[in-house]
């Protein structure tokens, strides 16, 4: 008994530790990655544009549906690997340099926008993409900050240049 009284107190402690930790840690983070690829802007806004078809070259997503906009705003629900679904709403689109999408705020304890950004760069371009973000529940800005803030950034733009049959390591900007 007096074990079982030790492990789980001490999970409490670790529990309220971690939480304090995140409570400490900022709400809002901003993270931008970027890589070159060889193809010019309106080949990479083509596929960047194209929300249908990221599950057929992004595995982190494993379905997206086009939803009904909502004032005059184009919508579309992205079903991730561990059904967990996000409803991301096209604030800014500016072909072929500009897109932003932002994620509908629906009570989830996560939530921001990710900005693309092509430029022509020589004959191909330069992708970059920023999340700006925040996190409500501190025990998950703890888990955010250990994973970090350029994993799914990293994530998307590793497999877009796969998807033109190119090998990359993003860059992370200050």
């Amino acid at each position: 008994m007096r074990w079982t009284v030790i492990v789980v107190g001490s999970l409490i402690g670790l529990v309220l530790l971690v939480a304090a930790v995140g409570l400490a840690l900022p709400r809002r983070h901003r993270a931008t990655s970027r890589i070159r690829l060889a193809q010019p802007p309106d080949s990479v806004w083509a596929v960047v544009r194209d929300f249908g078809s990221i599950p057929s070259w992004w595995p982190e997503v494993a379905r997206v549906d086009r939803l009904e906009d909502a004032n005059g705003r184009e919508r579309w629900q992205e079903t991730l690997g561990g059904n967990m679904t996000m409803v991301l709403q096209v604030a800014e689109d500016s072909p072929p340099t500009r897109l932003r999408g932002v994620i509908e705020d629906t009570g989830a304890p996560f939530g921001g926008e990710w900005i693309y950004q092509i430029t022509p760069d020589g004959a191909g371009s330069q992708v970059e993409v920023t999340e700006d973000g925040w996190v409500s529940n501190p025990i998950f800005r703890v888990v955010s900050r250990l994973v970090g803030h350029h994993r799914t950034l990293d994530s998307y733009l590793s497999a877009l240049a796969k998807r033109f049959g190119s090998s990359v390591t993003p860059e992370h900007v200050s």
